[in-house]
């Protein structure tokens, strides 16, 4: 008689415990859970965690310097002589010689042309034979009244009918002396309108003379300046057709009133003429109304475009640091710095908007005193 042989309960139990973990090995392939994994990453050698370095943004930098800068109204303006004369003939005839050019320099009560003097010459010689025959009866009637030969009222008569000619004969003198065309005033032919040859009328224009020895520019500034500018003020112009040089002037004359239509007044600037400039050329004039000598400056590129009070980005030990500033004079691209810089400060310039307060920055171009010097001494002088 066979027998039945039983395995006790609990060694059943382990052995299925056991299947079931090399089940799971080896469906795992020995891999560590997620969770575990991500956790050894996350720490460095010692078991504590360990935070990821962002990389150091590349900037551009500026360097805070102390230089000259100016508070300044700028415009437009054409250049005009304010001496110019319109050369007329006052007198009609032929031209018979023409003795100057355009170009050419004259001066006041100089012969520009002449014009056929022969129908005003006889003129006054008939004026002038008039004069002597009522000279010599005039002065044979005053003998005559001495003997009571004739009457008073005669002799009168006579010496009215000598005075008058006597004018006719200086008029004849006069007209006799406008064939000779001359400049009314010094400066420079700048057109000549007729030819020899010519028959000119009565008070046609001959020649155009002007002196360009001082020049004149007129701005149109907005009443709101009225109250700043003054005559006397310096000036400082810069004109197309001569590049790269600037032009000294003062402020002439103001206007005492304010145009109703326009809101502006007239500036009168003065130039000295003579030399590079001529009437005519377009000039962008800066009245220079205020000016610093050693103002603390930077570049205005460096202001932050955010809304709020005027702020900068101050590189300190390779970060970024917003600091707020208060601004003076702003000419062209150079602004003036009354608080929150000092001299020597870096401030960022190029690559503001990847930035933030705190971020680490790596300056790709060192600033140099000297270089941000000349730079900004350049623009103000050009601006």
């Amino acid at each position: 008689m066979k027998t039945l042989r039983t395995f006790p309960l609990a060694r059943t139990t382990a052995v299925l415990a056991l299947a079931i973990t090399l089940a799971l090995a080896g469906c795992g392939g020995g891999q560590p859970p997620e969770g575990q994994a991500a956790e050894t990453a996350a720490t460095g050698p010692d078991g504590k965690p360990v935070e990821k370095k962002a990389p150091a943004v590349p900037v551009e930098v500026a360097r805070v310097t102390k230089q000259v800068i100016s508070a300044s109204y700028s415009g437009t303006a054409s250049l005009e002589a304010p001496a110019e004369a319109q050369v007329v003939a006052k007198s009609s005839g032929v031209v018979l010689q023409v003795l100057v050019e355009e170009g050419d320099q004259v001066r006041a009560g100089q012969v520009l042309a002449r014009i056929d003097p022969d129908r005003a010459r006889l003129e006054m010689e008939r004026s002038r034979a008039t004069v002597r025959k009522l000279e010599n009866n005039f002065r044979r009637a005053q003998e005559l009244l001495a003997s009571k030969l004739v009457s008073a009222e005669s002799v009168e008569q006579i010496r009215f009918d000598l005075e008058s000619a006597k004018a006719s004969y200086d008029l004849a003198q006069l007209e006799l002396s406008h064939t000779n065309i001359v400049a009314p005033i010094s400066g420079v032919v700048a057109q000549r309108m007729v030819k020899v040859g010519n028959l000119v009328a009565l008070n046609a224009p001959a020649f155009r003379v002007v002196d360009i020895s001082q020049l004149e520019g007129v701005l149109n500034v907005p009443e709101r300046e009225l109250a700043t500018l003054r005559p006397g003020m310096p000036l400082r112009m810069v004109v197309d057709a001569v590049p790269g040089q600037v032009f000294e002037g003062k402020v002439d004359r103001i206007s005492p009133v304010v145009d109703s239509g326009s809101g502006t007044f007239r500036v009168v600037c003065a130039f000295e003429g003579g030399g590079t400039l001529r009437p005519g050329m377009f000039g962008r004039i800066e009245v220079v109304y205020d000016e610093r000598v050693d103002a603390l400056t930077m570049p205005r590129v460096a202001l932050l475009e955010d809304e709020g009070e005027p702020a900068v980005f101050v590189v300190r030990e390779s970060k970024a640091v917003r600091v707020p500033v208060e601004l003076g004079y702003v000419n062209g691209e150079v602004a003036e710095v009354r608080s929150g810089l000092v001299e020597g400060d870096d401030v960022v310039t190029a690559g503001k908007v990847a930035i933030r307060d705190g971020s680490e920055v790596e300056i790709i171009n060192p600033a140099s005193p000297e270089a941000s010097t000349e730079t900004a001494v350049a623009q103000v002088a050009v601006e």
